[in-house]
């Protein structure tokens, strides 16, 4: 017995098979990149406060951190490992190093989600002239996912959590570095 099946009918079932993907693709859909820019105006000379962050060895500045480990100094690729209050730890490389533009930026490599809920994390700071010249503003801005990277996250894992701990990170700090430098420490 042969069976003959025309193209026409051929054609249908696969726009129809392809048609089904498309839709149920439409319909699933993973975590979108979130972004968080914070910035302070600090009244101090911009090199002073290049001064302060430009050592990627150095994070002694961000209120949780207690340790900062490091290999290969402001050199793309340099690693370090900052150890936080309490004891957890987050791994980061440095990807972009400027000094002349007073800038650089690095991403996570690896850190307990629980810790701070983001995947996929990299961030740059950046120091600048104020607008009225007589200080510096010094930018922070990260892009990320969060830390639950499937459909339906719980709540501690969501992008608002997300957006939350790394705004939250940001902030507090750059007030401790305007502080620091403000006050001469």
């Amino acid at each position: 017995m042969r069976v003959t099946i025309g193209r026409r009918t051929v054609l249908a079932a696969v726009l129809t098979a392809a048609g089904a993907v498309a839709l149920t693709s439409a319909w699933a859909h993973g975590p979108t990149r979130q972004k968080v820019r914070e910035s302070i105006e600090i009244n101090a000379a911009p090199a002073r406060v290049w001064a302060a962050i430009g050592n990627f060895q150095d994070m002694s500045w961000l209120p949780p951190v207690t340790k900062t480990e490091g290999e290969k100094g402001n050199e793309i690729g340099a690693t370090r490992k900052l150890t936080l209050t309490g004891g957890a730890t987050v791994d980061e490389e440095l990807y972009k190093f400027d000094a002349a533009a007073m800038s650089y930026s690095y991403r996570i490599t690896n850190v307990d989600v629980k810790v701070l809920p983001v995947t996929n994390y990299s961030s740059t700071l950046t120091v600048t002239p104020s607008a009225d010249g007589k200080g510096s503003t010094l930018e922070w801005a990260g892009a990320f996912y969060r830390g639950f990277p499937n459909n339906d996250p719980p709540p501690e894992l969501s992008d608002e959590a997300a957006v939350k701990a790394v705004k939250g990170l940001y902030q507090a700090g750059l007030e401790a570095l305007k502080k620091k430098i403000e006050s001469g420490s």
